[in-house]
């Protein structure tokens, strides 16, 4: 409790913090700060998925002010792309090297427009929903990914259906002011950035037991202080749940075409700033995370900002919601990663403590499928060898152990020599082991 007590006057410090006002000096304690909780936790590691990205509709109902991922139907070829197109895509990510299926689409565009109703009945289903579901089922039956659900705001029997076909979904918050709903600002007219809806779509989440990835959006206008009022209603949500596996700090870019194309985009100081307040309000367990496409050239201050994933990055696909900006080469990010003294590390799309809990949070549909492809640690298996298997480790991996120096103790050296010289062990003996 008293942990909790602390954790909890920190963050309203911070509200306090933010009120007074940009001391770049007490940014940096900040910063410094939030280093070092990460660190506590996840040491060298910094994480991420390698996605296909996938948009099963461009259209939606709301009409945010910086976005052009959004599209009207007289914009687009195809109003919803096929299943055996989404495949073939997601066939070329797992010949890439892919786990993750970003299946992204917007907010319930069969309530604006009359010809996605008409498309979504030629194709035989009654919503955008339940079309996801369908696509989200042949994924994982056919190609063997995991698909990371990203549908917008849902509704409890929405996630009821998807979760048997969904391993892991996830909404961005963005935002829990209300100013910026109002006319002239960037969700004016968009229903479903409602700052209440957002919220109890957060809910419906931890209800249903859903590993949940969600986030703020800065640099549209909100105060630090709504900033930081946004992430404690998530820590929240995930006090109440216990679902939140993964918060994205995500930083406005400008794009033309938008209402919001000559906005200033936030600094790299909002940033790091923001990533650290998110890192101590949250603690030393929960994956923070940032774009690194958003953000090019200066990953190594991310870093150090108290980040420990850098999301989905994608091989195969671009990053259609900011198709400016390109995903890094993956080789680039693991050198920007290890300058900041870190090492890159392939993850799954549902993170370690869920999947060791998978009986709460994981249908058994999709257990069977997930569990295979995580290692000892929860991460993803980036080889074919398991414990158990006649064939020795890979080389790599020894090679790795080596470099650890690690020093058994003399009981443990012992039954390490009687093993290798063939001799019987107790069972007392493979525990102690094991």
């Amino acid at each position: 409790m008293g942990a909790q007590h602390n954790e909890w006057y920190a963050a309203r410090s911070m509200v306090a913090l933010a009120d007074g006002g940009d001391v770049v000096e007490m940014d940096d304690v900040l910063i410094a700060r939030a280093r070092f909780i990460r660190d506590r936790h996840y040491g060298p590691r910094i994480t991420y998925s390698p996605k296909v990205f996938i948009p099963v509709t461009q259209l939606c109902r709301d009409v945010c002010h910086y976005c052009t991922f959004a599209k009207t139907p007289s914009q687009l070829s195809a109003l919803y792309l096929e299943v055996d197109e989404i495949i073939a895509t997601v066939r070329e990510g797992a010949r890439a090297g892919c786990r993750e299926v970003l299946l992204t689409l917007g907010e319930k565009p069969e309530l604006r427009y009359r010809a996605a109703r008409e498309a979504l009945e030629a194709l035989g289903f009654p919503s955008t929903t339940a079309y996801l579901a369908h696509v989200a089922e042949r994924v994982l039956s056919e190609t063997g990914l995991l698909p990371h659900l990203n549908p917008g705001t849902l509704s409890d029997e929405e996630f009821r259906a998807l979760k048997p076909v969904g391993p892991s979904m996830g909404m961005m918050l963005e935002s829990t002011s209300l100013r910026l709903c109002e006319k002239g600002m960037p969700h004016y007219g968009s229903p479903d950035k409602d700052p209440s809806v957002r919220l109890a779509t957060l809910d419906a989440a931890g209800r249903a037991a859903v590993p949940f990835t969600t986030g703020l959006l800065i640099g549209i206008g909100e105060t630090r202080r709504e900033r930081i009022e946004t992430l404690l209603a998530i820590r929240a949500s995930h006090a109440r749940y216990g679902h939140i596996q993964e918060v994205i700090v995500q930083n406005f870019r400008a794009k033309d075409d938008t209402k919001m194309a000559g906005a200033p985009e936030p600094s790299l100081e909002e940033l790091l700033w923001t990533i650290a307040v998110a890192r101590l309000i949250f603690g030393p367990t929960m994956s923070i995370q940032a774009p690194p496409n958003l953000s090019p050239g200066v990953l190594p201050q991310l870093v150090d900002a108290g980040l420990n994933d850098w999301g989905g990055v994608s091989p195969v696909t671009p990053d259609f919601v900011n198709p400016e900006a390109p995903w890094p080469h993956l080789d680039r990010l693991a050198e920007e990663t290890a300058a900041a003294g870190k090492q890159l590390t392939e993850r799954l799309t549902v993170y370690p403590s869920y999947l060791h809990d998978h009986p709460r949070w994981l249908d058994p549909a999709v257990t069977a499928r997930v569990l295979p492809m995580a290692d000892g640690a929860g991460l993803a298996r980036t080889d074919g060898w398991t414990p158990g298997a006649t064939e020795p480790p890979p080389a790599q991996a020894l090679q790795a152990l080596r470099r650890l120096d690690l020093k058994p103790r003399q009981e443990i050296q012992a039954l390490l020599t009687q093993a290798e010289a063939g001799e019987a062990l107790s069972e007392s003996a493979i525990v102690t082991l094991l």
